[in-house]
């Protein structure tokens, strides 16, 4: 489940090259995520795709607008899998086995951007920033309604907080390289679904 393009990139066809913009935002992640985003110059980004630094100029105004894109791509990946799932099921407990598998696939395939996602928040231009709360929140809501119709004994504090959680325990999957992909999801599916049951008592 990789970063989706841009909204004004087409998606790439099944089988196609990956298009320039999203290469670049791909070596970012991976550099940013590597030596933080103060630690990666324009020209590295660059060098990663084979390029020169100032080329990527044609593509992006600056390093800071590639960060707002691809946390804001993250954030609204996030949300709008979340709600088609929401929308699509036909059950409360399948919805919340199906939006922790969601998040457990997301970030088991995109670690360096979970990486960036969790250190750089506070890197981003304000406007920026703001989206990005905004969408995260939005995708927590999704999950807080999710939680509370599968286990209706659940405060809403409490779902919110038990979400939060979760999400922890899932997005620290980047520091784990004790299991493989497959033993991983299995893991994490079944320690995210556990936590949150237990809250319900």
């Amino acid at each position: 489940m990789p970063l989706s393009p841009p909204a004004d990139e087409p998606a790439k066809r099944d089988g196609a090259k990956p298009t320039r913009r999203v290469q670049i935002l791909s070596a970012a992640a991976e550099l940013f995520a590597q030596r933080g985003f103060h630690g990666v110059g324009i020209d590295d980004i660059g060098a990663a795709v084979g390029i020169s630094g100032p080329a990527l100029y044609r593509h992006f105004r600056s390093k800071d607008a590639m960060l707002g894109e691809m946390l804001t791509g993250i954030s609204e990946t996030l949300l709008e899998g979340g709600q088609k799932l929401a929308a699509g099921a036909s059950a409360s407990d399948e919805l919340l086995a199906e939006l922790v598998s969601f998040q457990v696939d997301f970030a088991l395939d995109n670690p360096a951007l979970i990486t960036v996602q969790e250190r750089n928040l506070d890197n981003l231009a304000d406007a920026d920033r703001r989206q990005v709360r905004t969408l995260q929140r939005r995708y927590v809501e999704v999950w807080v309604t999710a939680i509370r119709d599968a286990l209706p004994n659940v405060p809403e504090s409490t779902a919110r907080s038990a979400a939060h959680a979760v999400f922890g325990l899932i997005n620290s999957t980047p520091h784990n390289r004790f299991a493989d992909r497959d033993q991983m999801a299995a893991l994490l599916n079944t320690l995210a679904l556990g936590a949150l049951r237990a809250v319900g008592g």
